[in-house]
């Protein structure tokens, strides 16, 4: 990075006694003997123009705000160690803990299920999901009950179907965006939610 830096200070000077001359050979030279044409002065001009576009290309841009690139779908998570993906995530939950349902929602003002746990990804892993519970079933790795890790998801039956989901914890926890309380952390191993649980996917 700073030699890039360096040598595009460099060569800013040096265009800039290029261009110098440039001004005192078309004004007809500081005695006025030498004067240039308009079409070989605009030739050097353009040459100049694509040797500073290129100096830029070169230089790196910085990453996101929070030091994370955004990710494709599945794949990346793998790269945090457990441990840290709860730590990440557990810092999501804090931020957006007892914020209301609301069907649709992907922010602080109201979420859905799906919709927290796609916010929650991105915010803490820097990964974008799928943003409904299905298109998340679909896409992710079957988990079997014994081997959950921090990070997956669990789903939950109710209604007929695997329509409510949350983010495994560790220790036999579970984060979610709730109906009937908003995001708030919940035991797998209550009575009602050991009783709807259905199945789990990694990403």
């Amino acid at each position: 990075m700073m030699g890039s830096t360096c040598e595009c200070r460099l060569m800013a000077s040096t265009i800039r006694a290029i261009l110098s001359a440039i001004v005192v050979l078309t004004s007809g030279g500081r005695h006025g003997h030498v004067r240039l044409s308009a079409a070989p002065v605009v030739g050097l001009l353009l040459v100049l123009v694509l040797v500073l576009s290129g100096c830029a290309s070169n230089q790196s841009l910085p990453p996101d705000s929070d030091g994370l690139y955004e990710s494709g779908m599945a794949g990346s998570v793998g790269s945090w160690t457990p441990q840290a993906r709860a730590d990440r995530l557990w810092q999501v939950f804090n931020r957006y803990e007892g914020a209301p349902y609301h069907y649709g929602g992907t922010s602080a003002s109201g979420f859905d299920c799906s919709g927290f746990i796609m916010t929650a990804y991105r915010e803490a892993l820097g990964v974008r999901l799928p943003r409904t519970t299905s298109q998340m079933l679909a896409m992710g790795e079957p988990v079997q009950p014994d081997n959950l890790q921090p990070g997956d998801l669990v789903f939950f039956h109710l209604s007929g179907k695997d329509g409510h989901a949350g983010i495994y914890m560790g220790s036999g926890r579970f984060i979610h965006a709730s109906s009937s309380s908003g995001v708030i952390d919940s035991s797998l191993n209550s009575r009602y939610w050991r009783r709807h649980f259905s199945q789990a996917r990694r990403f």
